[in-house]
């Protein structure tokens, strides 16, 4: 495992690489005034632009989706990378060498291992395209053609060709300065009597890239009788290749995933290259292995648990790839998405359907889906005999479970209606409770039961700083001072310091507001920010108590303050609001503790300190409403 990135080293990726250079690779940027660029957003389909940069700060807001942060968390969120991930792209665009801490080993080796590594696999990519072209891959041209895919398919997907002999790649490789140690430890080569030789040999090639688009192993394909190997061989288990967490495709079909709420899941190589030309640009492969839950991980990060979003597996209509199906279904629970299977006519896999029907079979193939649940219950239901009471009760205790653990109660409820019919039980009624009856065990035992589509994160804590109540209006007017202090404060310190380090978290009445108070003094406070304005935000929203408060101190740090002109005189009225009406709500309280305690014939002593509290918040608050900001 890495060890942890240098915090220095961190804070000059940050600096050195602008926001707005970065942004621009994805979208176009115009201007948005006040220094502010504007786009439309990577994150949500829309017309009109609302997602902004600040160039000045070094941060993004959408106001349409919510989404911010700074440059490293445009990289992670719109190329779906880790943190330490989007940390060593940026560094290596900037030329900035990083360094390691609690690896417990040589942090500056171990990532230079990885780098190599990679470099090894790029090198070999290349060396098998061209060796694609070779007289000797005439049999994997021919391979292909036959498949319906021309050079241009080959070149978009990089397959390449290994040739037959034993070292070639090997011999290669050597002459890029790659170290023998590397050439095993990659994959790429396998040790010889004599030394290494090349693990593929006389084989179709497919890079397989991670999701960031790095090459970090191969698929090959047998293509010779007299080759005794495997059909498909991978590249081995290596410190960048785990086929349990890379997915064939990802690289190309991710945005087009994120975008359109959908993943189309095939079985083979061909098959992904079959739905991308014809333009299911969705689709992607396991890499030798079933679908399991790493790969569900990654799924789900680019399609976010949307509530619309569908993953839709399409399996060979054999006994394996029946199979394949109901393991998938294992895992389905794992999904905020709803799963189906598509199952081509006469068993064909995608490749094979558009090379008998065309494209437009391929694309069809998806539309007609069967909720994977239903396939599911009717493999269940074909191995009982229906003729019998028995048989159907036996039917119904497996299959009952399974529809227990459909999310929607809704959906669950009529997929009972639906199981009762394939059993031919006559009492739909009772085959509703017993499913209803399993979904409530499961609940009761802290099982994934039927559950709402969004739980709340936090329940019965509504009051708590860092909640974004969906019932809390943060554009009442009643914030708006509130809000316009802390832009100020996130902004433009220097106007607002020292005097806005002296107010309350309790001050501020909007929760966030408060939860955004709170992280700015544990940031050192807005004094620190009229000395490093830019670290000053990173260390705001890093101590940020959670995403939705990190999320709202982005939002105030890139949005336009509400009058043209910014002085010391509009951030002085900001001041004495939000502290005449703390002065006023304290008023209020003292007033009643006044006159609850008058009326009780209370302890003098305390009724006496009472009563001074309230004439000095009394001649504050006159100071106050008569000089303005000099009385702060």
């Amino acid at each position: 495992m890495a060890g942890r990135i240098n915090d220095e080293d961190v804070k000059a990726v940050r600096d050195a690489v602008p926001i707005d250079a970065v942004v621009s690779e994805y979208l176009q940027l115009r201007n948005a005034g006040g220094g502010n660029l504007k786009g439309l957003c990577p994150f949500h389909d829309e017309k009109s632009p609302s997602f902004q940069v600040s160039p000045s700060k070094g941060l993004f807001h959408c106001f349409g989706c919510q989404e911010g942060g700074d440059t490293l968390t445009f990289v992670m969120k719109v190329d779906h990378l880790t943190f330490s991930e989007a940390v060593e792209r940026l560094a290596a665009k900037a030329g900035i060498t990083l360094r390691y801490e609690e690896g417990g080993y040589n942090p500056s080796h171990q990532r230079g291992e990885r780098i190599r590594l990679i470099e090894a696999h790029k090198a070999a990519t290349d060396f098998y395209i061209a060796q694609l072209e070779s007289p000797e891959a005439e049999i994997g041209r021919k391979f292909l053609a036959e498949r319906g895919f021309d050079q241009a398919a080959a070149a978009h997907f990089g397959v390449g060709y290994s040739p037959a002999g034993w070292d070639h790649l090997t011999r290669f490789l050597r002459g890029k300065g790659f170290t023998d140690k590397e050439l095993i430890l990659s994959g790429l080569s396998q040790d010889g009597r004599r030394g290494p030789i090349d693990r593929f040999r006389g084989r179709l090639m497919w890079p397989i890239r991670d999701i960031g688009g790095e090459v970090v192993g191969f698929g090959a394909r047998r293509l010779r009788d007299d080759d005794n190997g495997p059909k498909y061989l991978n590249t081995p288990e290596t410190p960048v290749y785990k086929k349990s967490q890379v997915l064939y495709g990802i690289d190309l079909a991710k945005k087009d995933i994120a975008k359109a709420s959908r993943a189309v899941v095939v079985e083979g190589y061909t098959d992904v290259m079959a739905c991308h030309l014809a333009g299911i640009t969705t689709a992607i492969a396991t890499c030798g292995t079933a679908f399991g839950t790493d790969h569900i991980k990654i799924l789900r990060r680019l399609l976010m648990d949307n509530g619309s979003a569908r993953v839709i597996f399409t399996f060979d209509g054999d006994a394996a790839g029946q199979k394949a199906a109901l393991r998938a279904f294992e895992d389905d629970q794992k999904f905020a998405a709803e799963t189906y299977i598509a199952i081509a006519p006469d068993g064909m896999d995608p490749c094979d359907l558009r090379l008998a029907k065309g494209d437009e079979a391929v694309a069809d193939l998806v539309e007609p889906r069967t909720p994977l649940f239903e396939f599911a219950l009717r493999q269940i239901v074909a191995r009982y005999d229906l003729e019998t009471p028995a048989g159907r009760a036996a039917a119904l205790d497996e299959a009952a479970p399974v529809v227990a653990r459909i999310k929607n109660s809704g959906a669950q409820h009529e997929v009972a209606v639906q199981l009762a019919g394939m059993l031919g039980i006559l009492d739909t009624q009772f085959v509703v409770k017993r499913v209803g009856q399993l979904a409530r065990w499961a609940r009761d035992r802290g099982g994934k039961g039927p559950t709402p589509q969004r739980a709340p994160q936090a329940p019965a804590e509504s009051a708590r700083p860092g909640h974004m109540g969906a019932a809390l209006n943060l554009r009442n007017p009643v914030y708006a001072t509130e809000r316009e202090l802390l832009k100020l404060a996130l902004q433009h310190p220097h106007l607002v310091s020292p005097a806005f380090d002296a107010y309350g978290v309790d001050e501020f009445t909007a929760a966030p507001y408060a939860a955004v108070r709170q992280a700015i003094q544990d940031a050192g406070g807005a004094e620190f920010g009229t000395q490093d304005p830019q670290e000053y935000l990173v260390r705001v929203r890093d101590a940020a108590p959670d995403d939705g408060v990190r999320a709202m101190v982005t939002e105030l740090a890139v949005e336009a303050i509400m009058r043209r002109t910014v002085d010391e005189m509009y951030a002085g009225e900001q001041l004495v609001t939000v502290r005449l009406r703390a002065v006023d709500r304290r008023v209020r309280d003292v007033q009643g503790t006044f006159t609850r305690l008058s009326g009780s014939h209370g302890d003098p002593e305390q009724l006496t300190a009472v009563q001074n509290e309230l004439w000095v918040l009394q001649q504050y608050g006159r100071a106050l409403r008569e000089r303005g900001a000099a009385a702060l």
